[in-house]
């Protein structure tokens, strides 16, 4: 049973693998289909209700695609719907915030120098936030904004710098990031559940009962895809976030995902003009470099007062005291402090390191006892950790990590079935 942690990391690795793949199919359809819809051009002998055609050459062939704005004449025999690429890679996201945020919260998730929650407030704040997202963002599209789409566009920024404040002030800055692209995700999708694909069947219904459809839901459909098209590219990058500690575990990690969102306006505008007119506007390429070159320094201006001293006299959790009264524990810190704490320390010494890697401390005995599971698998099932060995970790080492975790693993079983 000790082998739970290698199943439930490979699960991750899975999950993980399967929202890539769902989110590639999404993103490269979407935009495809609106770099397809920008480039379409007029012509004399379009069939009646056409709007317009584009001529493509692709894979040694030539397609011929052609844009009716509301709805052909008739109905088609065949149709191909897209949606499944948006259900699936929500889905795949959802499953992976639950396996390594809700199951891993007092890690991953719970901040208790910012909030000191229990797993279940936090699982409680994580899942209903992304549902209060949906519906105030829905509400306001519904109103006469939606008439105004650049003055819903920047109200809906106002919306997101919020919660990229909110997140910051209860979660980590890892899960605080990963949870404003979440938020963001979750409207996006939505958007295409709750709208877009309902509309889209309106049509056809009219279509198919030889009615002539109403262009209102045409409308109303591509407002919402021009919303999802221009978040898209600041969602990747709080995906990606977790990856780098310059982005999420500083001071100010809430200002710098304001500032991903403009750069992904910049970015999504250029290439929108472009196709639509053939030349994209050059001021949008020195305004991203600016808007990044601001976000690289806000990452080094800390000036974090956060009482981490005072947290670490607080109890241990129930998780963390399984792994810190298990037989070897004192072992294992002595270990992690001399081969680990040098680059993942507050203050890390190694030369090059100045935020410790993913933002994972190893210097005190919290520490070690919160991330038992990170150490077993990077230090003692792998030899990931320390990387090429550079601190001369010895096999002997690696099997006393192997044989703590086991130990504490094995109690809490044997704790359970008594």
């Amino acid at each position: 049973m000790y082998d739970l942690a290698i199943i439930w990391d490979w699960l991750a690795f899975a999950v993980r693998w399967l929202h890539v793949i769902t989110a590639i199919a999404w993103i490269g359809s979407s935009f495809y289909f609106v770099a397809l819809d920008l480039g379409l051009k007029k012509s004399p002998h379009l069939p009646k209700g056409a709007h317009g055609e584009e001529w493509q050459v692709h894979g040694g062939g030539f397609y011929h695609v052609q844009k009716y704005m509301v709805a052909p004449p008739n109905m088609p025999e065949h149709l191909v719907w897209f949606k499944w690429e948006s259900y699936s890679t929500w889905l795949s996201g959802a499953a992976l915030l639950m396996i390594v945020y809700w199951v891993g919260a007092e890690l991953y998730l719970i901040d208790p120098a910012k909030a000191d929650l229990a797993v279940w407030q936090a699982v409680l704040i994580s899942a209903g936030s992304l549902t209060v997202g949906w519906i105030c963002y829905d509400f306001l599209c519904k109103t006469k904004l939606g008439e105004t789409p650049t003055a819903l566009m920047v109200l809906l920024f106002v919306i997101l710098v919020v919660m990229s404040w909110g997140y910051n002030q209860i979660f980590t800055g890892r899960a605080a990031l990963l949870h404003l692209g979440a938020f963001t995700a979750t409207i996006m999708t939505a958007n295409v559940f709750f709208i877009i694909m309902p509309n889209q069947r309106i049509v056809v219904k009219d279509l198919q009962e030889g009615r002539v459809p109403d262009p209102k839901y045409g409308k109303i459909a591509k407002l919402r895809s021009t919303h999802n098209n221009y978040l898209t590219l600041p969602v990747i990058f709080l995906m990606l976030s977790n990856h780098y500690p310059l982005a999420f575990a500083t001071q100010y990690s809430w200002i710098i995902a304001a500032l991903i969102f403009l750069s992904g306006v910049t970015i999504r505008h250029y290439f929108n003009t472009l196709h639509a007119t053939g030349k994209g506007p050059t001021w949008t390429w020195p305004a991203t470099v600016i808007l990044f070159i601001v976000i690289a320094w806000l990452s080094t201006a800390n000036g974090w007062n956060g009482d981490y001293e005072a947290v670490e006299n607080q109890p241990l959790s129930a998780h963390e005291l399984r792994f810190a009264d298990a037989d070897g524990f004192d072992e294992v810190h002595d270990i992690v402090r001399g081969r680990c704490s040098m680059c993942h320390g507050r203050e890390p010494v190694w030369e090059g390191i100045r935020w410790a890697p993913k933002g994972v401390y190893l210097e005190t005995r919290r520490d070690v006892a919160r991330s038992a599971r990170q150490i077993y698998l990077q230090a003692g099932v792998t030899h990931a950790m320390p990387p090429a060995n550079i601190t001369e970790l010895p096999v002997e080492d690696r099997t006393r990590i192997v044989r703590w975790f086991r130990q504490a693993t094995d109690n809490s079983l044997a704790g359970l079935r008594n």
